[in-house]
């Protein structure tokens, strides 16, 4: 097992990553004081691949399964989760173990941050975008028709397993989910960015993914500033995915899959405004390529709407914010202009 720490002042635990991690929850349930029950969230994908089968808790636990999807990150879901809590007399002294991906990490964390103002919870990350992201660092939260994750908290769970075992029961487009996450860790951390994640296998992949995560929460846990960084790609990646959530759209497009366009967006944001080369432009294709993914823009996108759609993103500051790579390194740059976001849109193949 790979063992990485975040140091959060005060509040630090450990992310364990490797096959079979999923078996030290009880474990980490046994060494918080106090727990009785747990409750465990998760969906119908996590349970027909048998991975609740062998769970031990260490204590006795109630089942709650969320529905499939965006859709399930609701203020709906976290209020039937929150209500079956009650009913099956859960106190704040017990646990909340998500078990799943990153919509489960993030309902079941938005949960135990509000039920009874705030219990302990431990995500069990079973895809690879919880592992490389989702489930560490503590937000948690849900979408509203405005936009995605825009209602949500922070609150940092007590421990996270990234077992790897369970990477191998995804399909095709979970990966590539996770996989468009991991490829902004290229340009995050320490030293020049470059390929050399494309080249590790998967348990070394996600350890750096998640050591380059730790340190910038530790650093940062409510984005005042650095933990921004870790929106590289998504302000154009969130908005294309809030398109989609209109169903007259016709589009379907995965998380990941949207912060990988979002990334190669950025980086010829970045050059339009001189702050990069078009090597490092080019450095951005081949890992997004090389993760197997496109960069190119879904047919149809309107910019006037899109444009719309990132000034309402959270991560804005009241004017276009974007997350950007410079001389010093990928940083948070406000104020750019709407005019410099429609021509990058239009030279990546969007219509003006």
């Amino acid at each position: 097992m790979i063992v990485v720490p975040v140091a959060l002042p005060g509040r630090p635990y450990d992310v364990v990553i490797g096959r079979g991690a999923r078996h030290e929850l009880a474990s980490v349930i046994g060494g918080l004081p106090g727990v009785r029950q747990a409750a465990v969230v998760t969906q119908s994908a996590v349970l027909a691949g048998g991975w609740l089968e062998d769970l031990d808790t260490k204590v006795p636990f109630e089942i709650h399964q969320l529905g499939e999807g965006e859709g399930a990150k609701s203020l709906d879901s976290v209020e039937t989760l929150c209500a079956q809590f009650a009913r099956s007399g859960l106190s704040r002294s017990d646990v909340v173990v998500a078990v799943g991906g990153g919509v489960v990490t993030d309902v079941a964390g938005f949960a135990a941050a509000t039920y009874h103002r705030g219990m302990r919870y431990v995500n069990v990350a079973t895809t690879l975008l919880g592992q490389v992201d989702a489930a560490i660092g503590g937000k948690t939260g849900v979408n509203i028709a405005e936009g995605k994750n825009l209602v949500g908290a922070f609150w940092q769970p007590s421990a996270v397993l990234c077992d790897t075992e369970t990477l191998g029961s995804l399909p095709p487009r979970e990966w590539r989910c996770g996989r468009g996450e991991m490829a902004k860790y290229a340009f995050l951390g320490p030293g020049k960015p470059d390929a050399s994640l494309l080249e590790l296998d998967i348990d070394e992949q996600v350890a750096r993914c998640a050591a380059i995560k730790a340190a910038i929460v530790a650093a940062d846990e409510t984005e005042e500033g650095g933990r921004m960084v870790l929106n590289y790609g998504h302000t154009l990646g969130h908005a294309l995915e809030a398109e989609g959530f209109d169903a007259s759209s016709g589009r379907d497009l995965a998380h990941g899959e949207a912060v990988a366009i979002g990334l190669v967006f950025a980086a010829l944001l970045a050059r339009r405004l001189g702050r990069i080369d078009d090597e490092r432009v080019e450095l951005h294709r081949r890992v997004v390529a090389g993760f197997d993914l496109t960069s190119d823009l879904p047919a149809g996108t309107e910019p006037d709407r899109v444009v719309a759609s990132m000034g309402r993103d959270k991560k804005a500051r009241h004017d276009l914010t974007f997350v950007l790579d410079g001389p010093n390194g990928v940083e948070p740059v406000s104020g750019v202009g709407e005019s410099d976001v429609v021509a990058t849109l239009a030279e990546m193949g969007s219509p003006q």
